[in-house]
């Protein structure tokens, strides 16, 4: 799968008002709406740091924003160096599921124009 970093356009030095962008597709074959959070695994130096992330919220389940925000995600992004990104290109990131309820995020795949 391929999910996408998303930012509330505050580019918040603590990671504030980031998260992964789920595509639909994904977020509807994947996701139930009867889980209140999921796991996210975030590669990290010293081993995989899990984040729990809420999913209970209307929005995400919209046709318009289906976002994971999480300030550990966006933590994780700016010291992996993904964010902040040129304004419309961010990064791409490659997941997978690892179980119901639980997603590894694998490797970067790099930013619509690799504006980073």
């Amino acid at each position: 799968m391929e999910w996408t970093a998303w930012n509330n356009r505050a580019w918040n030095e603590s990671g504030a008002g980031y998260g992964l962008k789920v595509p639909i597709a994904d977020r509807d074959a994947h996701f139930s709406r009867s889980s209140a959070s999921v796991i996210i695994e975030l590669p990290t130096p010293s081993g995989v740091l899990e984040v729990s992330v809420g999913t209970a919220k209307p929005s995400f389940w919209n046709d318009t924003c289906h976002e994971l925000i999480s300030k550990e995600i966006g933590k994780w992004l700016i010291d992996s160096g993904l964010a902040p990104w040129k304004k419309g290109k961010p990064p791409h990131l490659e997941v997978e599921m690892v179980d119901a309820g639980r997603f590894r995020l694998v490797a970067p795949g790099g930013a619509d124009d690799s504006g980073l």
